[in-house]
């Protein structure tokens, strides 16, 4: 596992030698030789997740269960992301044919069961809702009408309602369940939409004069707000009725990785300068919603609403479960419930709950809860570290201690351990060019083991004096334009991780450096995040750096990494680092992964957290060293040094192929 510089190699050989990101398996073999060792499966990831959705739907009897396991995908996503993914048509008949709604009096509990088996009603008041199932329509009279209900390849259950033609068959994973309507559901299913019809219209004509009070100038700027944070966060999937606005992919109509900023095709850009009486009534509720998430937390709260329908109502609902959660937490003025449903009675709510989330933040440890198979997010606040969070922080402690120059019985301890002598992270230690290197392979290689992952892997940067002369000559182009060989990522697969690539160590070390690799691209994505926005930190492709934790349910849909590297389940704890005055907000993380068996919970990711800060604190005090003019670069973790400590061999002529700069922009 030698992390030693080779003192014969030039500095400039050995930058070409980081900058190779071929598979280990593969080095010193010439491209082009090698037949590829997989081929493209139409049913990997979130295809095949939507077959076998409608496949366990159909052997449903009852149409409740049938609908329980199209909302849940078989039990992979809660219920109300799909609930309040419904257009007003649908959700209105959904209501009707069996009982099942997101909306009650209070617009936060529901009584549909989620993927763990519990109603939202008991997720949040601890109350059981009754298990009666709806009775299957039409069974003793003649139908007044038929329906259908399908599942459609973007994942959405979707109705035919009254007036509406047959469901289009291309856009289905199935075929469809065809209900029968009686007279008494057509009454009820046209009471329920002309009252939905009658709350959006009323609320269309709010959001209107909200945005005319705001003026063109104000409307512009609310628009350049919005349009940033859609090209600063990740992909998300929003609903305007049968509408959608999304940055994913190939149905771009927002500004994200396709279309840049102002460019023509942006929902958000087309609308600059335009009288508002032309915005449609989609394009109205688009940007209120998005101003309204935004200022309640920033542009990562435009993530929670992934998948949903995007109105008013909708985003009442998500901020009134954050008001609840930060209400929770001891401490501070709590932040009273709107008066309203109004947008000026909801703007206030996200500016006070901004606020609150600050106490928030120092009062308890919030984290994100992801759906990866409909890239739904939901911010948590968590409970304390119980017994199971703490024997593993004990485990890793004892691992520590023996493979450390460092004392203490908790991480913390480790750290003030650290921070009291921190010279031997600069110096050579062990097989590594630093200590700083040792402490980040030991620390992850004891979290694989002791959290019983498949792989751990924790991010940084190369050269910690490099970036310090950067900062302090403000050199914010040269720092935008780095590559992502300016940084490491250090993966530790657990030996029985083989079993998940057919038993060969050799694809093991394959995937671990492509995890490796990515994790260099999401630091060098992040970096310019932390930089003044100057014109050329604007023009860099960056994302706002993260700041809590999460972790992640089937997250083997969608990111073909992540399918093809059998990334299932996962937490991702980053920590800011101080470097020379400036702080860097997921400056490093620690990951850990497994591929299949039991998900990671809220108490793994409170230990993990831990183990991440104890990292963190060792790369603050190693910037500390590099500011006061000690170099530290940690040279390890390249492509050849994951297939050493992974298969325990050296692949052919490592070292001497040439390479391209790969540049992530």
């Amino acid at each position: 596992m030698s992390g030693l510089p080779d003192q014969s190699e030039s500095r400039r050989a050995a930058n070409a030698r980081k900058r190779i990101s071929r598979r280990p398996s593969r080095l010193g073999i010439p491209a082009g030789t090698v037949t590829p060792d997989r081929t493209f499966d139409p049913q990997a990831g979130f295809p095949g997740l939507l077959k076998r959705t409608w496949q366990s739907a159909e052997e449903c009897a009852d149409l409740r269960s049938f609908v329980e396991v199209l909302l849940t995908l078989d039990g992979h996503v809660p219920a109300d992301i799909q609930l309040r993914a419904l257009s007003t048509p649908e959700e209105a008949a959904l209501k009707v044919l069996c009982g099942v709604t997101w909306r009650t009096d209070d617009g936060v509990t529901g009584t549909v069961r989620s993927a763990c088996g519990l109603t939202w009603r008991e997720e949040e008041t601890g109350e059981a809702a009754s298990d009666a199932p709806a009775a299957e329509h039409g069974e003793d009279e003649e139908p007044a009408f038929l329906g259908e209900i399908g599942l459609s390849t973007s994942g959405r259950i979707v109705l035919r309602v009254p007036s509406q033609a047959p469901l289009g068959q291309g856009t289905l994973v199935g075929g469809v369940r065809r209900i029968a309507w009686t007279r008494q559901d057509l009454d009820a299913y046209r009471q329920e939409t002309e009252r939905a019809a009658a709350r959006l219209a009323d609320s269309v004509a709010d959001c209107r004069r909200w945005l005319a009070a705001q003026g063109t100038e104000g409307r512009d700027a609310l628009l350049e707000q919005a349009t940033e944070a859609a090209l600063r966060t990740a992909p998300f999937v929003l609903h305007q009725q049968d509408k959608q606005y999304t940055n994913f992919r190939a149905a771009n109509n927002l500004t994200g990785k396709t279309l840049w900023p102002g460019h023509p095709d942006c929902a958000l850009s087309s609308l600059r300068g335009l009288p508002l009486e032309l915005w449609s009534d989609g394009d109205v509720q688009l940007l209120v919603c998005l101003i309204l998430l935004i200022r309640s937390a920033g542009a990562g709260r435009v993530e929670e609403a992934n998948g949903t329908q995007l109105t008013v109502d909708h985003v009442a609902y998500m901020l009134e479960r954050v008001r609840r959660g930060y209400n929770g937490i001891p401490g501070g003025e709590p932040v009273p419930a709107p008066a309203s449903h109004t947008v000026a009675a909801l703007d206030e709510l996200a500016v006070a709950l901004r606020a609150r989330r600050q106490h928030a933040l120092r009062g308890a440890q919030l984290y994100r809860e992801i759906h990866g198979a409909l890239m739904h997010k939901i911010e948590r606040v968590a409970q304390a570290p119980g017994e199971r969070a703490l024997a593993r922080e004990d485990a890793l402690c004892a691992r520590l201690t023996d493979a450390l120059p460092v004392t203490g019985s908790t991480l913390a301890e480790l750290g003030e351990g650290l921070a009291a002598a921190p010279d031997w992270l600069a110096a050579p230690y062990g097989d590594f060019g630093t200590g700083l290197e040792h402490l980040v392979y030991e620390t992850v290689a004891a979290t694989t083991d002791v959290f019983e992952a498949d792989f751990t892997m924790s991010r940084g940067i190369r050269s910690l004096p490099a970036l310090v002369s950067a900062l302090r000559e403000e050199r914010w182009a040269e720092i935008c334009d780095w590559d992502i060989t300016r940084f490491f990522c250090c993966v530790v697969p657990h030996p029985s991780a083989a079993r998940h690539f057919g038993d060969s160590i050799s694809a093991l070390a394959d995937a671990a450096w492509a995890m490796s690799s990515r994790m260099q691209y999401n630091s060098w994505h992040f970096i310019a995040g932390n930089l003044p926005r100057s014109t050329e930190v604007l023009a860099r492709d960056h994302f706002v750096p993260p700041t809590i934790p999460d972790v992640a349910f089937y997250s083997d849909q969608h990111h073909h990494g992540h399918v093809n590297n059998k990334v299932r389940f996962s937490i991702r704890t980053p920590q800011a680092v101080e470097v020379d005055g400036r702080t860097f907000n997921g400056f490093i993380d620690l990951r850990l992964l497994r591929s299949d068996g039991v998900p990671f919970d809220e108490q793994d990711l409170l230990a993990a957290h831990r183990v991440s800060a104890f990292v963190a604190r060792a790369t603050g005090l190693a910037a500390g060293m590099a500011a006061a003019g000690r170099p530290v670069e940690v040279t390890a973790f390249d492509s050849p040094w994951h297939w050493s400590v992974i298969t325990g061999g050296v692949p052919a002529a490592a070292g001497t192929a040439p390479g391209q700069v790969r540049r992530a922009s």
